[in-house]
């Protein structure tokens, strides 16, 4: 007990071992107007709604429309995962984001001989028009907003066929593609099916122009900032790194004759909301003014709907820990707190046990939950950038752009982020970041409830009761014979002509790829072969992992 009255007394007196932002920005300990004397508040910050945006793209934001609640979802076959989209709709969810497992998001089918013991482990999986089918039986596509975390081209365009064959007009259709594969390779996807990354920007290209002639309220880029936080990358970094990868997509379509005006509204990042509250919310301030600048004083757009920085965003996942689970709903709710005070437009929060599983629906209803809590009770809604004016925000805000801007320019330094992926330059610099803030938490310089402090017996660990939530075996068994059976008894003249349809476009390099591609998906080719013919034709093996 004397040992433990010790301890407590040394608690008592202790004080934060680090007093710098998470991402290592040296701040003071208070701040007054002095620190704010050389900011202009119509050219810097302005109202809500107006030029340059810091305070947010609407003038009443939440009080207009509370932001799309979209949680995340995806396991098994397309069946499966149709039953949890059903019961998020069901629990109040506003929108829906679906993700594919790890075989699809490499561009390979089920049946591939790498893929065993990946099917519908970390996603749905996507093999073909048939898996679409079946994951969107029963949801009407026009009446709600769908989102595709993957940057497998084969996928949109499965999603584009099942809506034509069931009779919707696409030009009314909502949603987001994430289509950002130049980006996906910034994390570690270093496999990904269309390699190399000019490639990947080509297609990725094809979908915006496609979406920008066909589907003008579809988004078709959802640049993923949050993958690359996941990292250990900075907030500015996060953000920086991001826009020059954007500005790659920009600057392909210009080529093609897309004016910036038809493209750069329809642009949505994917941002990662981390556990630094006032940090996360400067940064999304910080980034509205970067982006609406960009985009008007460097690419000349005119159209104000292109300088409005769009952003969906996820509560992060790497925040949270597997011991002690029940406190990552706590961490959960302050990154989400975060992100609304930065202005989001859409929001995804974890769930509490997702270092230890794929979410269980109770688990998805508490994260739903957080949400609406958020919207309904806490009062962030009723005023539109409330921490506004904050000489610590509005500081931290200045202070984010810059680093924003140091990032952008160093990837600019470097020829642009195709030739810095190219060159490793990019990736010495994430690895970099990433040993560094392991290297903070193991030498305890950052705390972590729960992990390196504050921990329990392992006897107490193993004692908590948590659901969880376990992929069948039966399911990916099933979704691997699926696959070979469709293979057997589709029309195989039709697959053959549509798939030599599409390797000819490619091969003669004629224009956008989307079209063929969306034939194909009709035609039931699989995934693996829409991919494999692109890779081909490109003269790439056909096989992105090298397994057949």
């Amino acid at each position: 007990m004397n040992s433990q009255l010790k301890g407590m007394k040394k608690v008592y007196f202790s004080k934060p071992k680090r007093v710098d932002t998470w991402s290592n920005l040296t701040v003071n300990e208070y701040y007054t107007p002095l620190d704010l004397v050389d900011v202009d508040y119509k050219t810097e910050v302005n109202n809500p709604g107006e030029y340059p945006y810091t305070r947010g793209i609407f003038p009443n934001m939440y009080r207009g429309r509370i932001w799309s609640m979209r949680e995340i979802s995806g396991f098994g076959s397309g069946s499966d995962s149709n039953q949890r989209l059903k019961y998020l709709i069901e629990i109040g969810e506003t929108a829906l984001n679906i993700i594919p497992d790890n075989p699809t998001q490499l561009g390979v089918d089920s049946d591939h001989p790498l893929a065993e013991g990946d099917v519908g482990v970390q996603g749905t999986a996507i093999d073909s028009l048939r898996d679409m089918e079946d994951l969107t039986e029963g949801i009407p596509l026009d009446e709600v907003s769908f989102m595709f975390s993957t940057p497998t081209i084969a996928v949109y365009a499965m999603y584009i066929a099942i809506a034509e064959n069931r009779g919707y007009d696409k030009s009314k259709l909502r949603g987001t593609f994430s289509n950002d594969p130049v980006g996906y390779l910034l994390f570690g996807n270093h496999t990904l099916q269309q390699k190399p990354p000019w490639l990947m920007r080509k297609l990725a290209v094809d979908v915006i122009e496609y979406c920008a002639k066909n589907m003008p309220l579809w988004n078709p880029i959802n640049v993923n900032t949050y993958s690359l936080r996941e990292t250990g990358v900075g907030a500015g970094q996060e953000i920086g790194y991001s826009f020059a990868t954007a500005i790659e997509y920009i600057r392909e379509a210009l080529q093609r004759g897309v004016g910036i005006d038809d493209i750069a509204p329809k642009i949505a990042f994917t941002c990662n909301a981390h556990i630094d509250l006032f940090e996360e919310a400067a940064k999304f301030r910080a980034a509205r003014r970067v982006w609406a600048r960009l985009m008007k004083e460097r690419f000349g757009a005119e159209n104000p709907k292109s300088w409005k920085f769009r952003f969906h965003t996820n509560t992060s996942g790497c925040s949270l820990v597997r011991k002690q689970p029940l406190n990552n709903i706590v961490r959960v709710a302050y990154e989400a707190l975060a992100a609304v005070l930065g202005g989001t437009q859409s929001l995804q929060t974890c769930s509490y046990d997702e270092p230890i599983c794929l979410p269980t629906e109770e688990s998805q209803m508490i994260a739903l939950r957080t949400q609406q809590i958020l919207a309904n009770e806490v009062g962030v809604c009723n005023v539109a950038d409330p921490l506004g004016g904050s000489y610590y925000v509005e500081s931290l805000t200045d202070k984010l752009e810059h680093e924003i801007l140091k990032a952008m320019g160093e990837v600019e330094d470097k020829g642009g982020m195709v030739a810095s992926l190219q060159n490793g330059w990019i990736l010495d610099k994430i690895t970099e970041s990433a040993y560094q803030y392991q290297k903070e938490v193991d030498n305890k310089e950052r705390i972590i409830v729960g992990h390196n402090e504050y921990t329990m017996p392992e006897k107490e660990e193993k004692d908590q009761n948590i659901s969880i939530h376990r992929i069948s075996t039966a399911s990916s068994r099933t979704q691997i014979e699926n696959v070979k059976r469709l293979k057997k008894s589709r029309d195989t003249t039709r697959v053959k002509e549509s798939l030599a349809n599409l390797y000819k476009k490619a091969e003669n390099k004629e224009g956008n790829l989307m079209y063929p591609i969306i034939e194909a998906a009709k035609a039931y080719s699989t995934l693996g072969e829409i991919i494999g013919t692109i890779r081909s034709a490109y003269g790439f093996p056909s096989d992105p992992l090298g397994g057949i």
